[in-house]
């Protein structure tokens, strides 16, 4: 089969959308489209591939196997385009284009601040964010689905380039009452009784709770997993456990004294922001310009806004540096 010939780009945005959405109704609704139109699309896309893309049941669409490889191909063919797109654009606008970058959910505390700061400098250049943990962003950089990914831990398995951006350093976060709220240079050991809050699999925050425990040998005696950042820190308010965070995740629950750091001896650790594109990507001039931005403004701005607070609860701590 020829897929050259068959094949058209729009079919391949329907694709996408339908597969993002499950379901042809929404994905016609945010296509402006109608939903005969959508599903002949699809269905000529079945024809060209000879191929079923989606199985069909009651609670919507599915993809088979065939159309996840699909959908992988159909993210790298739109994203080379919108490059392409973005790289023309720029011989008769510098300043304008757009750019996507993935956020892991800790980040997101310190980064729209620069985004923010971005968007005064450069007006015209659209910013689009997608958040996910740290295995959803490593898709997205493979997929080229996304220009740049804000992460922690560097990918090993990716040929991708790693920048290092700001230092994120990772603390014990208990309930403000806790009995060890006044402890100095615990041992991991005299928490064997907390219930220790997790992040779910493929979340970086998960990975470096686990080499932090190894670190320490240490096992946590109970743990609940949480899906998000947001349930651990509530569970932490709760008194339900204890969680090991970045600080930069904090402001707000230390600021208003509604969690406490424990003095863990070994803590903080030693991790790094990295920015993060893969080595074949070819970055647009809008997002070399955000690069550019983020590589000069991430650290002195994350010292401007957490490194008081840790000094008002605890001592002192270089969060500056990259």
């Amino acid at each position: 089969m020829n897929l050259l010939r068959r094949l058209t780009l729009r079919q391949l945005q329907i694709f996408t959308q339908v597969a993002q959405e499950q379901s042809i109704v929404r994905a016609a609704e945010k296509l402006h489209l109608s939903q005969p139109a959508v599903s002949m699309q699809i269905r000529q896309l079945e024809e060209a591939t000879k191929q079923i893309l989606f199985e069909r049941s009651r609670s919507g669409l599915s993809l088979t196997h065939a159309g996840s490889i699909m959908l992988q191909h159909a993210h790298r063919v739109l994203g080379e385009v919108k490059d392409a797109q973005e790289s023309l654009s720029a011989l008769t606008q510098l300043d304008a284009g757009s750019l996507t970058l993935g956020l892991v959910s800790t980040s997101k505390y310190f980064c729209f601040q620069l985004i923010s700061q971005f968007k005064e400098k450069y007006p015209n250049i659209d910013v689009n964010v997608v958040q996910g943990n740290r295995k959803k962003l490593l898709r997205h950089l493979r997929d080229n689905s996304i220009d740049l990914a804000l992460m922690g831990r560097p990918p090993k398995d990716l040929e991708a380039i790693a920048e290092p951006l700001a230092n994120n350093p990772h603390l014990l976060i208990a309930p403000a009452n806790h009995p060890l709220r006044k402890g100095q240079k615990l041992d991991f050991h005299e928490l064997r009784n907390d219930v220790f809050l997790i992040r779910e699999a493929g979340s970086g925050t998960r990975k470096v709770s686990q080499r932090i425990f190894e670190q320490h040998l240490f096992q946590p005696s109970q743990s609940i997993t949480l899906n998000s950042l947001a349930a651990i820190k509530q569970g932490i308010m709760a008194g339900l456990g204890v969680s090991l965070l970045s600080l930069h995740c904090l402001e707000l629950e230390l600021s208003l004294d509604r969690v406490c750091i424990l003095d863990i001896d070994g803590l903080p650790t030693d991790r790094v922001w990295h920015l993060v594109h893969m080595q074949r990507k070819h970055l647009s001039p809008s997002a070399q310009a955000f690069r550019t931005f983020m590589l000069e403004n991430t650290a002195p701005a994350i010292q401007k806004q957490f490194n008081h607070l840790w000094h008002k609860k605890r001592g002192r701590l270089k969060v500056s540096g990259g």
